[in-house]
């Protein structure tokens, strides 16, 4: 197949900054299958900050075909606003269907695709493809998914474009034959390990895998509080009804962002030096995750999280 038809030529119109903005601050990545066109904008009116359409796992083997012609034609009719919020998940490397995919991405990125997630992410050179098809507007998002994956993690979160890296935590399980329960505490280094490479790699805290319970709540909260103590800064989520309760959960509290200002306040009025807040020292460190916590809290106020 030499195109997907219905793809105008229309090229980019620079709004790289605000596609990285976007994803960027986005806590919540919500998941509607690529065949399912009628649901994207749902999705997307959903409050959820990044919609991935997804061409993998969500889609059957008889479907990709199709499925990549229903997205070209979905995603042409949503609005500049939208698509800066709007990822797609391609197959793997190596899978018959990868090249396609990646027809697919060049004709998207002139319609200004803002990300792409890549999954069973275990080499730069996937990734340098994978960019070179993309384009510089559309950021990179590699999924963690096995061990070769992680035997590489500082390599991936350095290549090229990428934004923020992901966790496929049910993939991973699979790939070293694992069987945790919920809290999946055996993933704990796993977890670490991505936060770790993030940050020498100076990127976006990544997102965290998902809740497979659909009707389970309070794991949705449960997961999504420990995503947060863990150092993410987003999560996957598979069905509307998670968005809201990870968006709360990833969120400074009421009481997180009093704090905060009080530090902040109390900095000012000593001149930055060490001082005690509610019988607690304050110095440097403490100051810096105050400032942090207010930072956050008015970045999320600027767009959609």
């Amino acid at each position: 197949m030499s195109g997907i038809s219905g793809i105008s030529d229309k090229s980019g119109t620079g709004l790289a900054q605000r596609t990285s903005s976007a994803l960027a601050l986005a806590r919540s990545f919500l998941f509607v299958p690529a065949n399912r066109p009628e649901r994207y904008a749902k999705a997307l009116a959903s409050g959820a900050g990044a919609v991935v359409i997804d061409l993998e796992d969500a889609v059957s083997v008889e479907g990709k075909d199709a499925a990549r012609q229903q997205l070209a034609d979905g995603f042409e009719r949503l609005t500049a606003e939208e698509r800066l919020r709007v990822v797609v998940r391609i197959n793997a490397c190596g899978t018959r269907w990868h090249e396609e995919d990646l027809r697919l991405l060049k004709q998207l990125s002139r319609l200004e695709l803002a990300g792409v997630v890549l999954p069973k992410a275990e080499s730069t050179a996937g990734i340098s493809q994978l960019a070179a098809s993309a384009g510089q507007v559309c950021a990179v998002l590699p999924m963690l998914e096995s061990a070769a994956g992680l035997a590489a993690l500082d390599l991936l979160a350095g290549s090229p474009q990428v934004l923020r890296l992901v966790f496929g935590n049910l993939d991973f399980q699979a790939d070293l034959g694992m069987a945790c329960d919920a809290d999946e505490v055996e993933l704990q280094p796993v977890r670490l390990a991505l936060v770790l490479a993030s940050r020498r790699a100076c990127l976006v805290a990544p997102v965290d895998g998902v809740t497979p319970g659909t009707g389970d709540m309070a794991q949705v909260q449960a997961d999504a509080g420990r995503s947060r103590r863990g150092g993410f800064g987003a999560k996957l989520c598979i069905h509307p009804a998670q968005v809201a309760i990870v968006h709360l959960a990833l969120g400074p509290t009421t009481a997180e962002l009093d704090w905060a200002r009080r530090v902040a306040d109390n900095s000012r009025d000593t001149g930055g030096g060490v001082f005690t807040l509610d019988g607690r020292m304050v110095d440097a460190p403490v100051l810096l995750l105050a400032r942090q916590t207010l930072a956050q809290h008015e970045a999320a106020k600027q767009g959609v999280t």
